[in-house]
């Protein structure tokens, strides 16, 4: 037997891949980023998934609390006169004792009068009714007081001379100016 053996057709000699075996490399290459994109794609769909039912509950809650909110308005709109209008039944039951005394002084009239006239001022008050009563003097100020006429006076000009009826604010806006005369320029 001879030690001369015949080189194989499909080996080159040069040491170099053959194209079969790039190709079965490239192909291995492929299926393994093949499975590592599906895997990805699994991860990002799972992520995706989760999102998106996170934001559906988000939306949801976001939903309820527009929902319990505009409820709330409404009870407060619905109930606003509630705690005014309890403020005003003791005035209301003063004003029907008054009236129930048929024999009743002038003086036991003027003093029942001003005790409802206290009462109804209290349950103003209570509720953030508050009068506009300038002292004479005071300077004229045409966010809280209107002035009827201007009159000559002693007093600096633009002051309060007199007023003529009280104006009220309500928690710091004006429903009523005061109406008052005003100290012309002399």
């Amino acid at each position: 037997m001879s030690d001369n053996k015949q080189p194989e057709q499909n080996q080159d000699l040069s040491g170099a891949p053959s194209p079969e075996e790039l190709e079965a490399a490239q192909a291995a290459n492929e299926a393994d980023a093949l499975n590592a994109a599906q895997a990805e794609l699994a991860v990002l769909q799972a992520k995706n998934t989760e999102l998106a039912d996170n934001f559906l509950r988000a939306k949801a809650e976001a939903e309820n609390a527009r929902r319990r909110a505009d409820d709330e308005i409404a009870k407060a709109r619905k109930f606003a006169v509630e705690g005014f209008a309890d403020s005003l039944l003791p005035v209301i039951d003063s004003l029907e004792a008054g009236l129930q005394q048929p024999d009743a002084t002038a003086a036991q009239i003027r003093e029942g009068t001003e005790a409802t006239l206290k009462q109804l001022k209290s349950a103003l008050e209570r509720n953030k009714v508050l009068e506009i009563n300038p002292a004479t003097g005071s300077k004229f100020d045409p966010h809280q007081h209107q002035a009827i006429s201007m009159v000559p006076a002693e007093q600096e000009a633009n002051t309060v001379v007199s007023v003529l009826q009280k104006g009220y604010l309500i928690a710091d806006r004006v429903m009523r100016p005061a109406l008052v005369t005003v100290a012309a320029a002399k």
